[in-house]
């Protein structure tokens, strides 16, 4: 079993409830969402594994099961075009959990009128493999969000 830890510290809130309906409905994957603490901070890897796709406001990090677990920091921020978002590390890169990999502001993606809503998702995953998914409460980096069968 993989587990998939935060890559934010702020609220677990569900996938029903993101802002987008490619993510509450579920469309990329089953997973959870964090509402994240509105500060300066750094999106971490959320399992051990390769970068895999990197983008100033999302990442895939696949892990050695091939599991791949996609942080989407707010909701439509590829429209800032990278705007407040810094890379920490590359493509291919192999990084650990908890390891730093964008450095983000979730106060200026909302005052550039974006939700600030991170989704966690299990790609090419079904609900039934996913357990113990967090969607309610106070999570920091690195807590259990769910596990991945």
């Amino acid at each position: 079993m993989t587990s998939v830890t935060s890559p934010l510290a702020g609220r677990a809130i569900g996938l029903a409830a993101v802002p987008d309906p490619v993510f509450s409905g579920a469309m990329v994957g089953p997973g959870t969402a964090i509402d994240p603490v509105r500060e300066p901070s750094e999106a971490v890897a959320p399992v051990d594994g390769v970068v895999v796709s990197l983008h100033p406001h999302a990442y895939v990090v696949v892990d050695s099961q091939g599991h791949g677990v996609l942080t989407h920091l707010g909701i439509d921020t590829v429209q800032l075009n990278g705007e407040g978002f810094e890379l920490l590390v590359n493509k291919g890169d192999t990084v650990t959990r908890g390891q730093a990999v964008i450095r983000w502001n979730p106060q200026a993606v909302e005052a550039a009128g974006k939700s600030a809503i991170c989704p966690v998702v299990a790609l090419e995953a079904t609900a039934d493999s996913l357990s113990d998914v967090v969607e309610s409460g106070d999570v920091k980096t690195d807590d259990a969000l769910f596990g991945w069968h």
